[in-house]
């Protein structure tokens, strides 16, 4: 086996006092290898388990690692401490950030980014680039390091000396809305794995359906970095399942085993074999012993994941903030800069002689991947115009995807209803909607946590995407909310011409409510389908019926939230989120059956409250009973025992209304108006901005039938009736 490196660095340290503690810290390091009860990486790669791997063998598409051609061992390791220390250097400068995980990962970073990934610094948006996630998002200046040297023009020597400063393409964790080559937002641990199993679902998809024996078009690799803390958090273990079920092969995994969190050493809190449990779910498992050192076991370990048919664990333990002769292998060098005197201890431990942000010159010619990233492009736009001419119809669906061109006229599927088409819940709606979408649009994929039947998100004509039928479009998430999430906010940011939603229930998505979050602040234009959106759930109780769930998510930054009433409004909203490119949309949708009333319209939906009732916008009235979804016929129903200066408004999504002009919102919901009511079977908060008084729920529900519930709590066309009198 590859021994652990006795010594830091090819320079002494500079003091006994200073070689005593890293020979303690690499005996330490030494002693957790040894209580590792996998195998390690040696020179024909093993792993900890070949139980159930396929019999049919997968020949590697990449040719093994090595130094760049010309570049020294000597150089190399330039290379990686000068990842180190553009890492210290940019947290020292702003005073804030995590110097440890960059300082033990650039070994592995610098074998990921420089000699792994497939990638074209100059061209981020290349479809065909392998893909990176740091699912441990704080130690985020490893990766801007990395980026720089390579050669990322959106990551700048003085963009890392502005590192986590207002308007600062450096920002505290990778955000894709502020870096241009940064794959995803990755803040909560453990989102970042789910989210790399994302984008090798999405690749592994596009492989199944669209390479061709003669014609390997779709072939990238997903990388990704976690650490301790990922790997504690539930998530990643749901999503770890999913990638194994899958057999997802082209997603290779590091684990930084560096056994530090904020708290002090993770044996306080964990200590179970997390490669144990990654054999058991079926991964590829290997272990680097020394990842502070060992490039070629980097090497080794990244060749053998390439050639096995499963998702890949690379277990590298590291020493965390490798090289500071004081504060390594401590929490202290965890979230807090080095300082002043321990940075000159370690360029000195190290032998680093260049001065703050100095990047030696043979290190940025051998960092650089544009000249052979702009090859590898080249090479592939070749191969998709000969793609293009003998599989035009595949082409054509495959651009679509690549390019975020919709086909003409896709809108054009989503029907229209008259209040003559038989009543029906608008999650029966919203699957007549995902039925035709499926259909129309080549991007469109997504499934539910175990809760199809339920959700009505099943696509008839489409298959299960599963190890062996890729190229199908329903997606089997199991009750996997926090994962699911994750994973369909990177396939929406795999290719603009992704369409994907994710249902479950709307009180489930606490569970993935970080996720949905993170698709506000990202930019993943998600559709959540969130069904069961109310009390009217009924018998299953309080447990199951959400209540403050609407305005929490209406609280959320860019979310779009639709209430739809009927099947014209779930069109509407449906048009509206395929439409989004840089936002999601949550749609609440209803168990009980709802009719399709008189006035309601896909157009009206754009506007977030519209008239469906009484005197037109603009015109005079005495009263206004606003309702969303299901309480919208109770709000017509009010507005017809009104009279007839009596208005009724739907108001499906107050996002899009809040964009509309003083105007228009004038003419809809007046301010001379002094008698206007919400309905709405959830909590009022939040309806005080748009009525002077609110029905709804502002206590838990029951378990009962949905009629009694909505009579029980006052949600009934009476009260709307008696709460504007009270006020007119």
């Amino acid at each position: 086996t590859y021994r652990t490196t006795g010594t830091f660095s090819r320079t002494h340290p500079t003091s006994l006092s200073q070689q005593g503690k890293m020979a303690a810290a690499v005996s330490q390091m030494a002693a957790l290898n040894a209580s590792f009860a996998g195998a390690k990486v040696t020179s024909k790669a093993k792993t900890v388990s070949t139980r159930g791997v396929s019999a049919r063998a997968v020949t590697p598409v990449r040719a093994a690692l090595a130094a760049p051609a010309d570049v020294s061992a000597d150089t190399v390791m330039d290379c990686v401490n000068t990842v180190r220390f553009l890492a210290i250097d940019a947290i020292n400068k702003s005073n804030s950030g995590h110097p440890g995980l960059p300082m033990g990962c650039a070994p592995m970073g610098y074998v990921i980014y420089r000699e792994a990934m497939t990638h074209n610094p100059k061209n981020y948006q290349w479809f065909n680039r392998d893909r990176f996630v740091l699912s441990a998002g704080h130690g985020c200046m490893l990766q801007y390091s990395l980026m720089h040297l390579t050669g990322y023009p959106s990551v700048s020597n003085d963009d890392l000396k502005n590192f986590r400063q207002w308007n600062s393409m450096t920002p505290g964790h990778p955000e894709n809305f502020i870096t241009n080559g940064i794959e995803v937002t990755t803040g909560p641990l453990g989102m970042g794995i789910c989210n790399a199993v994302g984008l090798a679902q999405a690749e592994k998809h596009l492989a199944g359906r669209f390479n061709k024996p003669d014609c390997e078009i779709v072939d990238h690799y997903t990388y990704s970095i976690m650490g301790d803390g990922c790997n504690m958090e539930g998530m990643s273990g749901e999503g770890a399942s999913l990638a194994a079920h899958w057999g997802l092969g082209k997603l290779i995994a590091f684990y930084d085993d560096n056994h530090i969190s904020i708290d002090g050493h993770t044996d306080i809190s964990f200590t179970e074999d997390v490669c144990a449990r990654y054999v058991a779910y079926g991964w590829h498992v290997q272990h680097v012993e020394d990842g502070n050192t060992d490039i070629d076991a980097i090497r080794k370990a990244i060749d053998a994941a390439k050639k096995d048919p499963r998702p890949s664990l690379i277990k590298v333990t590291t020493l965390i903030g490798y090289g500071s002769p004081n504060k390594s292998n401590s929490h202290d060098v965890h979230g807090a800069p080095l300082g002043a005197d321990e940075t000159a201890a370690t360029r000195e431990n190290l032998g680093w002689k260049y001065a703050p942000f100095e990047v030696p010159e043979d290190v940025m010619t051998a960092m650089d991947c544009s000249a052979k990233g702009a090859a590898a492009e080249a090479a592939w736009n070749a191969k998709y115009a000969e793609y293009k001419k003998k599989y035009p119809e595949d082409y054509a669906e495959l651009n679509s995807i690549i390019t975020g061109e919709l086909p003409a006229g896709w809108a054009d599927s989503l029907p229209d209803f008259t209040p003559e088409d038989k009543g029906v819940a608008t999650r029966i709606h919203s699957q007549t909607m995902l039925n035709a979408l499926g259909s129309a649009i080549p991007g469109f994929v997504g499934g539910s946590a175990d809760l199809a039947p339920s959700n009505m998100t099943l696509m008839k004509q489409f298959g299960d995407f599963q190890k062996d039928t890729p190229a199908e479009r329903n997606i089997r998430y199991g009750v996997r909310e926090h994962a699911m999430g994750a994973i369909a906010n990177a396939i929406a940011l795999h290719s603009p011409g992704f369409k994907t939603y994710c249902a479950t229930f709307f009180i489930f998505s606490d569970y993935m409510r970080s996720a949905m979050r993170i698709a506000a602040l990202s930019g993943a234009p998600t559709l959540f389908v969130m069904t069961h959106d109310s009390i009217g759930v009924g018998e299953d109780g309080p447990t199951h019926q959400p209540i403050e769930h609407l305005a929490s998510f209406r609280a959320m930054p860019v979310m779009l939230v639709m209430r739809p009433a009927d099947g014209n409004e779930t069109a509407g909203a449906y048009k509206i989120a395929i439409e989004q490119t840089d936002r999601p949309t949550t749609l609440a949708l209803s168990r009980q059956v709802v009719p399709n009333l008189p006035g309601t319209s896909k157009e009206g939906v754009y506007k977030g409250a519209y008239v469906v009732s009484g005197p037109a916008a603009g015109e005079d009235v005495d009263c206004i009973i606003i309702g969303t979804g299901t309480e919208l016929e109770l709000a017509v129903n009010a507005a017809a025992e009104l009279g007839a200066k009596a208005r009724a408004v739907s108001m499906p999504c107050w996002e899009l209304f809040e964009e509309q002009t003083d105007e228009y919102k004038e003419s809809i919901l007046p301010k001379s108006c002094k008698a206007i009511v919400s309905i709405e079977a959830g909590s009022t908060f939040g309806w005080a901005k748009y009525a002077h008084k609110s029905i709804g729920r502002d206590d838990f529900g029951a378990s009962a039938p949905a009629g009694i519930l909505y009579k029980e709590f006052g949600i009934t066309t009476e009260a709307a009736v008696a709460a504007a009198k009270s006020l007119m």
